[in-house]
């Protein structure tokens, strides 16, 4: 082994070391099993000991579900068969592992396209990044859908490297994909980007056999790869048709199974002024179960002194039982019938840009005990500067992944261009889709660091020749 190699080594190692560190830091000072934990491993329980995909209810029995896709629940319960039921912090190590090969598989990928250098700057990137390092610490989707991502991109790369066609990497390709959707619906924007990338490689690719045709020669290994992401899909569908008679392919974008009331109408005008994290905790997440509170809105929630008047008073009779009635829906769909009139542009275009510039720069801090109204320096003064802290280094994150996506496409994407356009696009497309949300939660742009790294890496690291 040369010096290089050997310094290179050294310094791989130090990065995975000082990631684990974090990470078993996390597990140990901020583990968190609670609310989608708990549904996911409900499940996980009742489909091992039962045979039914749902929920233990008291008064009813199990009641079969489909407002969560079994991706996860399969992970928990093969983690449940090994280390036992509701042994969620085995879960935790079982994820800090997964999240060290998505670190390693970054850095893969960043050395493929720019030299070894950035793939060791990936690889710290990504090792001491603290809002994806304390997702190991709660069982949630998020380690494994970060895993497929990076996986998805490394592996569409070498199946370019590698010649196009059926090789092992097009399976790789095709069966990340097809589990990142089982994770969480809206990860059918990783195959909608990536599969036209491999449609645009083949088209390209030259024609290796005079005679069979050039699009069945090219394209044959692409559709398959196309069909192996959706046949996972079809049991579930199948199944949610058997026992619910609707057609679901995926989750519902309600999170409620059929026949489940719908509140639409506070749906509706929570969108009409709901911009921060703080109010999805305080009142999204609070209504049908717990009191809400006229203090945790805004100033903005009002147009008007008789729209604060009618708001308190629908409130305060909501606040007598915390259930969610039609009545009730319909007089919060009234207020937002008034206040959409009154600022379309607000409700259409300003507040769902306003939702997601918080999902992307918020100092996301929801994972540690840091409390909601963190800005509030005369309560939180530690708590505060901390708060800026992540910020400014979340915002680093972003504006360095921006400024090396720009600098890879002034030198010349290259052989590398349906990729780079592939990772582009799924930026694009998932902030395209977080602006339709009601909730603004920062987990929710999680999904881009990954990506960020790999962009990051070429700022600080060398250029590699481009080689076919």
């Amino acid at each position: 082994m040369t010096q290089g190699r050997l310094k290179t080594g050294i310094y791989a190692a130090l990065a995975l070391v000082a990631g684990l560190a974090l990470r078993l830091w996390y597990i140990a000072r901020a583990g968190r099993v609670d609310g989608d934990t708990l549904i996911y491993g409900n499940i996980a329980k009742n489909w091992m000991q039962h045979g039914i995909y749902g929920f233990a209810i008291s008064a009813k029995g199990l009641q079969p579900t489909l407002i969560r896709l079994p991706g996860y629940p399969i992970f928990l319960a093969a983690c449940f068969r090994i280390f036992g039921y509701d042994h969620y912090v085995a879960v935790m190590y079982v994820q800090c592992f997964v999240d060290l090969c998505t670190c390693l598989l970054i850095a893969a990928l960043a050395r493929r396209l720019f030299g070894q250098r950035a793939g060791l700057i990936a690889l710290w990137l990504s090792a001491l990044c603290p809002y994806t390092a304390t997702y190991v610490a709660a069982p949630l989707t998020e380690i494994l859908t970060l895993f497929t991502i990076a996986l998805t991109f490394y592996s569409l790369e070498r199946w370019r490297s590698a010649g196009l066609g059926f090789s092992r990497w097009l399976w790789v390709v095709a069966f990340t994909m097809a589990y990142s959707v089982l994770l969480r619906p809206e990860q059918g924007m990783l195959p909608a980007v990536v599969v036209p990338a491999m449609i645009w490689l083949a088209l390209k690719s030259p024609q290796k056999s005079p005679q069979r045709p050039h699009l069945l020669q090219n394209l044959w290994p692409v559709a398959v790869a196309a069909i192996c992401v959706v046949l996972p899909l079809l049991p579930w569908a199948a199944r949610n048709w058997h026992t619910f008679h609707v057609i679901q392919p995926l989750a519902p974008r309600s999170a409620s199974d059929p026949g489940e009331f719908i509140p639409r109408g506070f749906q509706r005008w929570y969108r009409t002024w709901a911009v921060d994290f703080a109010s999805t905790e305080q009142v999204y997440w609070n209504y049908d179960s717990t009191d809400l509170r006229l203090g945790d809105l805004p100033t903005r929630a009002f147009n008007s002194e008789e729209q604060y008047v009618a708001t308190a008073s629908l409130l305060s009779d909501y606040n007598q039982k915390d259930n969610a009635t039609r009545p009730l829906d319909d007089r919060f769909e009234a207020i937002a019938e008034q206040r959409i009139h009154a600022n379309p542009i607000r409700y259409y275009i300003g507040l769902p840009l306003a939702r997601l510039v918080n999902m992307l720069f918020r100092p996301r801090t929801e994972m540690m005990q840091i409390g909601l109204d963190w800005w509030n320096w005369h309560e939180y003064r530690s708590q505060t500067l901390l708060a800026y802290g992540m910020a400014a280094l979340n915002f680093s994150y972003f504006a360095v992944g921006a400024i090396g996506l720009c600098l890879w496409w002034r030198a010349g994407w290259g052989v590398h261009g349906a990729l780079a356009a592939a990772m582009t696009a799924f930026v694009l497309l998932r902030c395209a889709l977080l602006l339709t949300l009601d909730n603004s939660e920062p987990r929710y742009t999680l999904e881009f660091f990954p990506l960020l790294f790999v962009w990051g890496s070429y700022v600080f690291g060398r250029r590699a020749r481009i080689s076919s």
